[in-house]
């Protein structure tokens, strides 16, 4: 079956964190991936994450081993999301609203940690986490000014994530924030294409059995 590794997670409720007030996030982020085990590196290449967000709709760029490039629109007061992908017959919007995804318990423990570290040139605030998959702890950095929201994991986090680590069947996956510009993005990021056809996942995995069955 073919997993949407990147996007497709489920939200990880986290307790313990007060809210405070936080800034509107409009802007582009962008984040590099990797196998945090070293000895898998040549069997996952680095890939790259791209976040553009209007503080209404975030659209989340990522690659996919199997499908090619995906994205995927949320749009944070509907609660409604698409993931739009594209194959050699035909293009897709997958209707995978977040607001509709059964929340389950959080396996991760996470622990503030005083002081503060730079990345990306700009002073990020840290947690230190454990997760029963995890050999060892692993930090956390987030900035506290901004929502969390805007990242498809860790919704519950005091802050937006901009060093942290998702475990997956193939394994623990690092996101590193690599760079971050503070300009409104071109309106027609936030659009679903009109060559694209809207679907439910149950009918585009349909379409994908379909084609590999006829191959």
């Amino acid at each position: 079956m073919i997993r949407c590794t990147f996007f497709l997670l489920a939200l990880l409720p986290i307790i313990g964190f007060s809210q405070k007030k936080q800034e509107p996030f409009i802007g582009k982020l962008v984040y590099s991936i990797e196998i945090d085990d070293t000895n898998f590196r040549e069997l996952y290449p680095p890939k790259q994450m791209v976040v553009y967000s209007n503080d209404t709709i975030t659209r989340i760029e990522n690659m996919s081993d199997q499908l090619g490039k995906q994205v995927l629109l949320k749009h944070l007061v509907l609660n409604k999301s698409f993931l739009l992908i594209e194959t050699p017959g035909q293009n897709f919007a997958i209707k995978t609203d977040f607001g509709d995804v059964e929340k389950k318990p959080s396996k991760y423990s996470f622990k503030k940690k005083m002081g503060k570290r730079k990345i990306a040139d700009i002073k990020a605030s840290r947690l230190l986490i454990s997760h029963p998959d995890m050999k060892v702890n692993r930090e956390f950095l987030y900035l506290k000014n901004y929502s969390p929201k805007y990242i498809n994991a860790f919704e519950e986090l005091p802050g937006l994530p901009v060093l942290y680590y998702i475990i997956t069947e193939d394994g623990v996956f690092k996101y590193t924030l690599k760079s971050i510009e503070l300009a409104e993005p071109k309106r027609d990021l936030f659009g679903i294409p009109s060559d694209f056809k809207k679907v439910t996942m149950d009918e585009f995995m349909e379409y994908i059995l379909s084609e590999t069955q006829a191959e």
